[in-house]
């Protein structure tokens, strides 16, 4: 594989669906390497770098909810989880703790091929966005959003963000003063079909808020339109309405 294929690695100590997923996704154009649990996992990383991390939430010792909260803090890679649970709460967790998806088992190969290509192309979708000016850097309140190295600062102090919480921010910056349904922001992030009861946008916009927001209870610049959907204001000195 040379330099420019996607590196992913696949957390999980089912070895017969490691080798599964390492044979098909390779067949798609896709650098895979596979360990059985977390302490495997870190000895792979400290080795190697990845793109994306598939990882199971059932695992042996540390449980997957546990290996993602430390590789956001450790290494800030795009995460999708797999739960042979498949319980809601379970996506809701694995999304608040900075999951950029989450897929139950059993699953299709060719959906999980979809999801991969929709989280790794989201930085560029972000700041291709039709309609945008082409500024690459966006200033609200105390923060600078820069979108050529996809970084957020605050006051100079850089503010770490999941790749899920950037898709989103990166959106809201490049279509302010609108209001944006749940449905156009998921199909803006997401790029495959979804059920129509998907909050996983909910659950992104609460963590985001927890980033960017004096008081996320009464935010000043995401502000929930009832009914309708999200509407970002940089303008931090807007009254809320609606939020």
């Amino acid at each position: 594989m040379d330099a420019e294929t996607p590196k992913i690695l696949v957390v999980d100590d089912d070895a017969e669906l490691r080798e599964l997923l390492e044979r098909y996704l390779s067949g798609q154009g896709f650098d895979v390497s596979g360990v059985e649990d977390g302490p495997a996992m870190d000895a792979f990383l400290a080795e190697n770098t990845a793109e994306l991390v598939i990882l199971d939430i059932m695992l042996p010792g540390e449980d997957g909810l546990s290996i993602a909260r430390r590789l956001r803090s450790s290494h800030n890679l795009p995460i999708i989880m797999l739960s042979a649970r498949g319980d809601e709460v379970d996506r809701i967790v694995g999304l608040e703790v900075g999951a950029d998806d989450y897929l139950p088992k059993p699953f299709n190969p060719r959906e999980l091929l979809a999801r991969i290509r929709a989280v790794l192309r989201r930085p560029a979708a972000a700041t291709a966005e039709p309609g945008t000016t082409g500024e690459q850097r966006f200033t609200f309140g105390p923060y600078h959003l820069n979108l050529t190295t996809r970084e957020l600062s605050r006051n100079g102090e850089k503010v770490e963000l999941t790749n899920g919480e950037y898709s989103l921010l990166a959106i809201f910056v490049q279509h302010p003063n609108r209001v944006l349904s749940r449905d156009t922001l998921v199909d803006m992030i997401k790029g495959f079909d979804r059920s129509p009861y998907d909050r996983s946008i909910d659950v992104r916009v609460t963590r985001l808020r927890r980033k960017i927001e004096p008081d996320p209870s009464s935010p000043v610049y995401i502000h929930t339109v009832w009914g309708e959907g999200y509407r970002f204001l940089p303008a931090a000195s807007a009254p809320p309405d609606q939020a």
